[in-house]
């Protein structure tokens, strides 16, 4: 029978993604094939460019104002992306911490986010 797994999030070292300056990732689980279960820092004026992931996407703001798409979001906000939608580009306003629920594979990023 598979047991219970807790992770003490305050205990984990975070990884900086190099392709996204002032940004660090710190993985929870893998809830499908090349899913993630993530908690994401962005520090202020970080920009995420457009993009799209092939999957569905959920967010929450645990923390912070970060502007997507040209919508203004802050603490306490709950998103959803469907699959092969195009979102972004994601700046953060502030400090942001974000967890995310992505349900497959990363997807495509563009070079060029407009701003």
């Amino acid at each position: 029978m598979p047991e219970q797994i807790f992770i003490n999030t305050i205990e984990q070292p975070w990884v900086d993604l190099p392709q996204f300056p002032g940004t660090q990732f710190l993985p929870l689980a893998e809830p499908v094939p090349d899913g993630s279960i993530h908690r994401l820092k962005m520090s202020a004026g970080t920009i995420i460019p457009v993009h799209i992931h092939f999957c569905d996407e959920y967010v929450y703001i645990l923390s912070g104002v970060v502007e997507t798409g040209g919508t203004t979001l802050s603490t306490g906000t709950f998103w959803f992306t469907p699959g092969n939608i195009r979102q972004g580009p994601h700046k953060a306003i502030t400090d942001v911490e974000l967890l995310t629920i992505r349900l497959g594979a990363m997807g495509a990023f563009e070079l060029d986010s407009g701003l």
